[in-house]
């Protein structure tokens, strides 16, 4: 990605990087928009610019990591290849993603903020929920082919991601536990897959 040319695209992305810093530093509630111009270097009236509220802001961080995930598991469904090796990237890209010290620090942001703020809760998932992964488009697709069983495709997404979660994720959000290393992402996955494709496969 080369870095953005014109000036105000790298304001918009020196606030959006200077946010990520502090809301990471002092969580959602402390943070203020005037913190975040002052790390960024540009005056508060640049940052209203560009974000109306200090939620505005914040859902923008949520939403570009929610591409960047959406993106690392967008692999298109191929007729003629195992359902196990296309599956296997797009589950292990996951995981890597979960492991990224940068999503874990927004991500116990993001939580710690909902918490105190269901409304705000409702309207992140809302945000989220507009995006289709791309693991639930490969499965809707598979079944359409005739390679998995008949299967609601967003609940079997939902259900071969609380898997991986399960070890990458949640353990590392709630208990501070160091993200997977590279051998036991491969375990988790090599398992998650035997459960998912021995439950769903034809």
């Amino acid at each position: 990605m080369t870095a953005p040319q014109r000036l105000t695209d790298r304001k918009r992305e020196a606030i959006i990087q200077a946010a990520i810093a502090e809301f990471r530093a002092n969580g959602f509630e402390v943070t203020s928009m005037d913190k975040i111009a002052a790390t960024a270097g540009v005056s508060k009236r640049t940052v209203y610019n560009h974000f109306p509220s200090k939620e505005e802001l914040f859902a923008e961080i949520l939403n570009q990591l929610w591409a960047r995930i959406s993106a690392e598991m967008r692999e298109p469904y191929c007729a003629d290849k195992p359902l196990r090796e296309q599956l296997r990237q797009m589950l292990l890209a996951k995981l890597q993603m979960m492991a990224d010290d940068n999503f874990l620090g927004l991500a116990r942001v993001a939580i710690a903020a909902t918490i105190h703020s269901p409304e705000r809760a409702q309207n992140m998932v809302a945000r989220m929920g507009e995006r289709e992964e791309g693991l639930t488009v490969w499965i809707r697709a598979a079944v359409a082919d005739g390679r998995l069983k008949p299967v609601d495709p967003e609940f079997a997404a939902h259900q071969v991601q609380g898997l991986l979660k399960s070890f990458g994720f949640w353990p590392q959000i709630s208990m501070g536990q160091p993200p997977l290393d590279a051998e036991m992402q491969n375990t988790v996955v090599e398992s998650a897959l035997d459960m998912f494709l021995g439950c769903y496969q034809l």
